[in-house]
């Protein structure tokens, strides 16, 4: 990884992460039908990003660069990845939650590393099941759910 461009996105984030804490304190602090807040996901979220980001300039302080190695970017596992968040975002409704993060963290695993497809099934499925029951079950959220069509509901 280049250092310098790690500093930066690492600044860059940080300021992204801080947007996100502050932005979050405007929105409502309660939602109809919902113990939750809609301020509490981005607070948390922004809080994480903003921990991260310090941690990786960190990073860039403490490590020492020791050979420079011109890295070709792969424009192609990024293409996979930002297609798949961007279908991810527009089909979120209409698939429903646990679905479209199912799908999504299992080709963003098997596009960042081929095989061992049923390692990536398996903590696809019980990440995408365990957010969805955290959050609607025990925190009394609300996520769109498995859709109509599958009678699941």
């Amino acid at each position: 990884m280049n250092k310098t461009f790690d500093r930066y996105a690492g600044i860059v984030f940080l300021a992204i992460g801080a947007a996100f804490v502050i932005g979050s304190r405007s929105i409502s602090t309660s939602a109809y039908g919902s113990n939750v807040g809609a301020n509490i996901f981005p607070m948390v979220l922004g809080a994480f990003l903003a921990l991260m980001s310090l941690r990786l300039i960190y990073e860039t302080f403490r490590r020492q660069q020791s050979e420079k190695k011109k890295q070709n970017l792969d424009y192609k596992r990024f293409g996979i990845i930002f297609a798949a968040a961007v279908l991810y975002a527009y089909f979120l409704e209409d698939v429903g939650f646990v679905i479209s993060t199912f799908l999504f963290l299992l080709i963003g695993f098997q596009t960042m590393q081929r095989g061992r497809i049923w390692v990536s099934l398996l903590i696809s499925a019980v990440f995408s099941y365990g957010v969805y029951f955290l959050y609607v079950n025990v925190l009394d959220g609300s996520l769109p759910g498995f859709p109509t069509w599958l009678g699941l509901s």
